[in-house]
C-alpha cells in the first residue's frame, strides 16, 4: 500500500513539475517573441528621425504632425515593460498615420527619392512588425490558454502566472480599421 501511494505521489510531483515547466517555456516564449518585436521597433524608431527631416523640408506648416512623432517616438523609447511599450508604439503607429494623411497634400515630396526610400524602408519595417506582433500574439495565446486551463491553471495561480495583453490595434486605429477605405480618383 505504501508503495502504491509513493508511485501515486511521485506521478503527481511530475506532473506538477511538467505543468510549471510548460508554463516557464510559455512565458519565455512571448518574451521571446517581443524580444523580435523589439528589434524592429528599434529600426523604426531609428528611421523617424530621418523621414522627419526629409519631410520638414516640404511640410512646414505641419510641424504638428512631426511634434506629435517625435513626442510619441520618444515615449516609446522610455517605455519600460511589454505593456508601457505595446501603448506607446500604439501613439506612435497613430503618428504615422497622422504622417500619411499630411504626405498626401505635398506632390513634390512624394516624388522625392529620399522620402520614397525612406517610405520603402518604413514600409518593409512596418511588415516584418506585423509578423512580430503576430507571432508575440500566438505565443501569448498559447500562455494565456495555458494560464487559464485546468489544471495548469491551479499552478499558475499559485507561481503567479496571469493571462497577459494581446498586442492589438488599439481603440483608435480599431476605429479606423473598422471603417471602409476613401478613395480618391
Amino acid at each position: 500500500m505504501t508503495i502504491f501511494i509513493l508511485a501515486i505521489l511521485a506521478v503527481l510531483i511530475f506532473l506538477v513539475i511538467g505543468l510549471y515547466n510548460r508554463l516557464v517555456k510559455l512565458r519565455n516564449l512571448r518574451e521571446n517573441a517581443f524580444a523580435d518585436i523589439d528589434v524592429q521597433l528599434k529600426q523604426r524608431l531609428d528611421l523617424i528621425p530621418q523621414l522627419v527631416e526629409a519631410v520638414k523640408a516640404y511640410m512646414k506648416h505641419e510641424s504638428t504632425v512631426l511634434t506629435d512623432i517625435t513626442n510619441a517616438r520618444a515615449n516609446a523609447i522610455q517605455a519600460k515593460t511589454i505593456n508601457e511599450k505595446i501603448a506607446a508604439e500604439n501613439q506612435l503607429s497613430n503618428a504615422l498615420q497622422g504622417l500619411r494623411v499630411a504626405v498626401e497634400a505635398y506632390p513634390d515630396l512624394k516624388a522625392s527619392q529620399n522620402f520614397i526610400q525612406l517610405q520603402e524602408e518604413i514600409s518593409d519595417i512596418e511588415n516584418k512588425l506585423a509578423a512580430a506582433r503576430r507571432f508575440f500574439n500566438s505565443a501569448t495565446k498559447e500562455l494565456n490558454n495555458a494560464v487559464q486551463t485546468f489544471p495548469s491553471n491551479i499552478l499558475a495561480g499559485m507561481f503567479g502566472f496571469q493571462k497577459e495583453p494581446m498586442f492589438d490595434l488599439g481603440t483608435e486605429q480599431r476605429t479606423n480599421a473598422e471603417e471602409a477605405p476613401k478613395l480618391n480618383f
